[in-house]
Protein backbone atom coordinates (compact mmCIF):
# COMPACT_ATOMS: atom_id res chain seq x y z
CA UNK A 1 0.00 0.00 0.00
CA UNK A 2 1.34 3.31 -1.04
CA UNK A 3 1.17 5.51 2.47
CA UNK A 4 -0.22 9.25 1.81
CA UNK A 5 2.46 11.83 2.30
CA UNK A 6 1.81 14.53 5.24
CA UNK A 7 -0.80 16.55 5.38
CA UNK A 8 -2.83 15.01 2.34
CA UNK A 9 -6.52 15.47 3.60
CA UNK A 10 -9.02 13.36 2.64
CA UNK A 11 -13.07 14.05 2.44
CA UNK A 12 -15.82 12.20 2.58
CA UNK A 13 -17.71 10.75 -0.59
CA UNK A 14 -21.65 10.96 -0.22
CA UNK A 15 -22.73 8.67 2.88
CA UNK A 16 -19.52 6.87 2.67
CA UNK A 17 -17.90 5.65 6.33
CA UNK A 18 -14.50 7.52 6.25
CA UNK A 19 -11.70 4.64 7.08
CA UNK A 20 -8.12 5.34 8.24
CA UNK A 21 -5.86 4.36 5.91
CA UNK A 22 -3.07 4.22 8.80
CA UNK A 23 -2.57 2.58 11.97
CA UNK A 24 -1.84 5.67 14.37
CA UNK A 25 -2.53 8.04 17.35
CA UNK A 26 -6.02 10.11 16.41
CA UNK A 27 -6.01 14.23 17.58
CA UNK A 28 -8.87 16.27 16.66
CA UNK A 29 -8.97 20.12 16.21
CA UNK A 30 -11.71 22.05 15.26
CA UNK A 31 -11.36 25.04 12.58
CA UNK A 32 -13.70 27.68 10.99
CA UNK A 33 -15.30 25.93 8.79
CA UNK A 34 -15.11 22.12 9.79
CA UNK A 35 -13.56 19.29 12.35
CA UNK A 36 -10.34 17.80 11.37
CA UNK A 37 -9.27 14.24 12.76
CA UNK A 38 -5.51 13.38 12.04
CA UNK A 39 -4.25 9.97 12.36
CA UNK A 40 -0.04 10.16 13.36
CA UNK A 41 1.66 6.93 11.95
CA UNK A 42 4.80 5.74 12.34
CA UNK A 43 7.73 8.13 10.99
CA UNK A 44 6.25 10.68 8.34
CA UNK A 45 3.35 8.56 7.88
CA UNK A 46 0.35 11.09 8.21
CA UNK A 47 -3.34 11.40 6.98
CA UNK A 48 -5.73 14.59 8.20
CA UNK A 49 -9.61 13.83 7.36
CA UNK A 50 -11.99 16.31 7.12
CA UNK A 51 -14.87 14.73 9.08
CA UNK A 52 -18.66 15.93 8.43
CA UNK A 53 -20.70 13.36 10.37
CA UNK A 54 -21.12 11.01 13.66
CA UNK A 55 -17.61 10.17 14.64
CA UNK A 56 -16.10 7.32 16.34
CA UNK A 57 -13.04 8.34 17.59
CA UNK A 58 -11.67 10.60 20.31
CA UNK A 59 -8.79 12.82 20.78
CA UNK A 60 -5.56 10.22 21.73
CA UNK A 61 -7.83 6.76 20.05
CA UNK A 62 -4.81 4.47 19.00
CA UNK A 63 -6.79 2.95 15.72
CA UNK A 64 -6.00 0.97 13.11
CA UNK A 65 -5.98 1.14 9.35
CA UNK A 66 -9.59 -0.09 7.70
CA UNK A 67 -11.40 1.49 11.21
CA UNK A 68 -14.30 3.75 10.83
CA UNK A 69 -13.58 7.43 12.03
CA UNK A 70 -17.12 8.59 11.13
CA UNK A 71 -20.06 6.84 10.59
CA UNK A 72 -21.40 5.34 7.23
CA UNK A 73 -21.25 2.39 4.86
CA UNK A 74 -17.84 1.28 3.86
CA UNK A 75 -16.78 1.29 0.23
CA UNK A 76 -15.86 -2.45 0.15
CA UNK A 77 -12.84 -1.12 -2.41
CA UNK A 78 -11.24 1.07 -0.44
CA UNK A 79 -11.24 -1.29 2.03
CA UNK A 80 -9.74 -3.72 -0.52
CA UNK A 81 -6.79 -0.77 -0.91
CA UNK A 82 -6.27 -0.29 2.19
CA UNK A 83 -6.44 -3.91 4.16
CA UNK A 84 -6.25 -6.58 1.13
CA UNK A 85 -7.85 -8.90 -0.43
CA UNK A 86 -9.11 -11.24 2.78
CA UNK A 87 -10.59 -8.51 4.82
CA UNK A 88 -12.85 -7.50 2.04
CA UNK A 89 -14.06 -10.73 1.29
CA UNK A 90 -14.63 -11.34 5.21
CA UNK A 91 -16.45 -8.07 5.24
CA UNK A 92 -18.79 -8.94 2.20
CA UNK A 93 -19.91 -12.12 3.16
CA UNK A 94 -20.51 -10.96 6.84
CA UNK A 95 -22.70 -7.89 5.53
CA UNK A 96 -24.42 -9.81 3.27
CA UNK A 97 -25.42 -12.72 5.80
CA UNK A 98 -26.47 -10.18 7.88
CA UNK A 99 -29.07 -8.90 5.39
CA UNK A 100 -31.21 -12.28 4.96
CA UNK A 101 -30.38 -12.94 8.83
CA UNK A 102 -32.60 -9.55 9.43
CA UNK A 103 -35.23 -10.76 7.29
CA UNK A 104 -35.02 -13.89 9.38
CA UNK A 105 -34.00 -16.15 6.38
CA UNK A 106 -31.02 -18.04 7.41
CA UNK A 107 -28.05 -19.30 4.40
CA UNK A 108 -25.64 -21.18 4.35
CA UNK A 109 -21.89 -19.28 4.55
CA UNK A 110 -20.68 -21.35 1.80
CA UNK A 111 -23.01 -19.88 -0.87
CA UNK A 112 -21.97 -16.31 -0.44
CA UNK A 113 -18.18 -17.51 0.19
CA UNK A 114 -18.85 -18.66 -3.44
CA UNK A 115 -20.14 -15.63 -4.74
CA UNK A 116 -17.72 -13.87 -3.39
CA UNK A 117 -14.73 -15.44 -4.45
CA UNK A 118 -15.70 -14.93 -7.99
CA UNK A 119 -15.99 -11.34 -7.55
CA UNK A 120 -12.45 -11.49 -6.06
CA UNK A 121 -11.29 -13.44 -8.81
CA UNK A 122 -9.35 -11.00 -10.69
CA UNK A 123 -6.35 -9.21 -10.60
CA UNK A 124 -4.79 -6.13 -12.64
CA UNK A 125 -1.60 -5.86 -13.58
CA UNK A 126 0.69 -3.19 -12.81
CA UNK A 127 4.08 -3.79 -13.65
CA UNK A 128 4.28 -6.91 -16.27
CA UNK A 129 7.47 -7.63 -16.29
CA UNK A 130 8.94 -9.81 -18.92
CA UNK A 131 5.44 -11.29 -19.49
CA UNK A 132 3.08 -10.28 -22.67
CA UNK A 133 0.84 -8.65 -20.36
CA UNK A 134 -0.11 -4.60 -20.43
CA UNK A 135 -0.04 -2.46 -17.64
CA UNK A 136 -3.59 -2.14 -16.48
CA UNK A 137 -4.79 -5.51 -17.97
CA UNK A 138 -7.27 -7.64 -15.97
CA UNK A 139 -6.78 -11.35 -15.92
CA UNK A 140 -7.18 -14.48 -13.90
CA UNK A 141 -5.62 -15.29 -10.59
CA UNK A 142 -5.19 -18.83 -11.94
CA UNK A 143 -3.89 -17.62 -15.76
CA UNK A 144 -1.12 -14.87 -14.13
CA UNK A 145 0.30 -17.40 -11.45
CA UNK A 146 0.77 -20.04 -14.35
CA UNK A 147 1.98 -17.24 -16.25
CA UNK A 148 4.29 -15.65 -13.65
CA UNK A 149 6.22 -19.63 -13.05
CA UNK A 150 6.32 -20.02 -16.87
CA UNK A 151 8.44 -16.61 -16.36
CA UNK A 152 10.65 -17.24 -13.59
CA UNK A 153 11.57 -20.94 -14.84
CA UNK A 154 12.76 -19.00 -17.97
CA UNK A 155 14.98 -16.29 -15.79
CA UNK A 156 12.42 -13.25 -16.60
CA UNK A 157 11.15 -10.91 -14.53
CA UNK A 158 7.36 -12.03 -13.06
CA UNK A 159 4.98 -9.60 -12.93
CA UNK A 160 3.40 -8.16 -10.34
CA UNK A 161 -0.88 -7.18 -9.34
CA UNK A 162 -3.19 -5.72 -7.38
CA UNK A 163 -6.46 -7.20 -6.41
CA UNK A 164 -9.55 -6.49 -8.02
CA UNK A 165 -13.26 -6.18 -7.01
CA UNK A 166 -15.54 -6.66 -9.56
CA UNK A 167 -19.28 -6.07 -9.51
CA UNK A 168 -21.40 -9.52 -9.57
CA UNK A 169 -22.61 -9.14 -12.95
CA UNK A 170 -19.11 -7.87 -14.09
CA UNK A 171 -17.78 -11.08 -12.48
CA UNK A 172 -20.56 -13.31 -14.62
CA UNK A 173 -19.97 -11.69 -17.84
CA UNK A 174 -16.03 -11.94 -17.06
CA UNK A 175 -16.16 -15.76 -17.16
CA UNK A 176 -13.84 -16.78 -20.07
CA UNK A 177 -13.70 -20.08 -19.89
CA UNK A 178 -17.00 -20.82 -20.15
CA UNK A 179 -19.20 -17.62 -22.86
CA UNK A 180 -22.40 -20.13 -22.11
CA UNK A 181 -21.91 -19.80 -18.51
CA UNK A 182 -21.51 -15.96 -19.01
CA UNK A 183 -24.28 -15.72 -21.70
CA UNK A 184 -26.65 -17.07 -19.19
CA UNK A 185 -26.50 -14.00 -16.74
CA UNK A 186 -26.90 -10.94 -18.72
CA UNK A 187 -26.29 -9.44 -22.09
CA UNK A 188 -26.82 -12.71 -23.70
CA UNK A 189 -26.23 -11.20 -27.33
CA UNK A 190 -23.44 -9.10 -26.27
CA UNK A 191 -21.70 -12.56 -25.26
CA UNK A 192 -22.29 -14.58 -27.86
CA UNK A 193 -21.33 -12.20 -30.40
CA UNK A 194 -18.00 -11.93 -28.56
CA UNK A 195 -17.60 -15.10 -28.30
CA UNK A 196 -18.31 -16.04 -32.16
CA UNK A 197 -15.98 -13.13 -33.53
CA UNK A 198 -13.51 -14.66 -31.12
CA UNK A 199 -13.99 -18.27 -31.95
CA UNK A 200 -14.20 -19.36 -28.56
CA UNK A 201 -14.49 -23.11 -27.53
CA UNK A 202 -16.66 -23.60 -24.27
CA UNK A 203 -15.19 -27.24 -22.96
CA UNK A 204 -18.08 -27.53 -20.26
CA UNK A 205 -15.65 -28.22 -17.62
CA UNK A 206 -17.95 -25.86 -15.35
CA UNK A 207 -21.35 -26.62 -14.13
CA UNK A 208 -23.84 -24.30 -15.54
CA UNK A 209 -22.41 -25.01 -18.66
CA UNK A 210 -23.01 -28.71 -18.50
CA UNK A 211 -26.71 -27.64 -17.14
CA UNK A 212 -27.29 -25.71 -20.23
CA UNK A 213 -26.80 -28.49 -22.88
CA UNK A 214 -28.31 -31.13 -20.72
CA UNK A 215 -24.92 -33.17 -19.96
CA UNK A 216 -24.24 -34.47 -16.21
CA UNK A 217 -22.33 -31.59 -13.80
CA UNK A 218 -18.63 -32.78 -13.29
CA UNK A 219 -19.48 -32.86 -9.43
CA UNK A 220 -20.20 -36.15 -7.43
CA UNK A 221 -21.07 -38.72 -9.57
CA UNK A 222 -21.11 -36.68 -12.85
CA UNK A 223 -17.43 -36.39 -12.66
CA UNK A 224 -14.71 -38.40 -14.45
CA UNK A 225 -12.61 -39.91 -12.18
CA UNK A 226 -9.70 -40.24 -15.24
CA UNK A 227 -10.35 -37.20 -15.91
CA UNK A 228 -6.57 -35.32 -15.97
CA UNK A 229 -8.30 -31.91 -14.09
CA UNK A 230 -8.84 -34.39 -10.98
CA UNK A 231 -7.39 -33.83 -7.85
CA UNK A 232 -4.07 -36.25 -7.21
CA UNK A 233 -5.01 -38.93 -5.05
CA UNK A 234 -2.28 -39.40 -1.64
CA UNK A 235 0.63 -40.74 -2.69
CA UNK A 236 0.48 -39.77 -6.23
Amino acid sequence: HDYPRKGVIRQRKGEEALISEIEGKVSIREEKGGVYVKVKGEGDREITYEVGGEMLVSDGDIIEAGDKIIEGSINPRSLLSIKGTRAVEEYLVNQTQQVYKSQGVNINIKHFEVIVRQMMRKVEVEEPGDTDYLPGEQIDKVQFEEVNREAKEGGGRPATVKPVLLAIPKAAQEDKESFLSAASFQKTKQVLAEAAICGQVDTLKGLKGNVIVGKLVPAGTGFDINSKDRAPTKGE
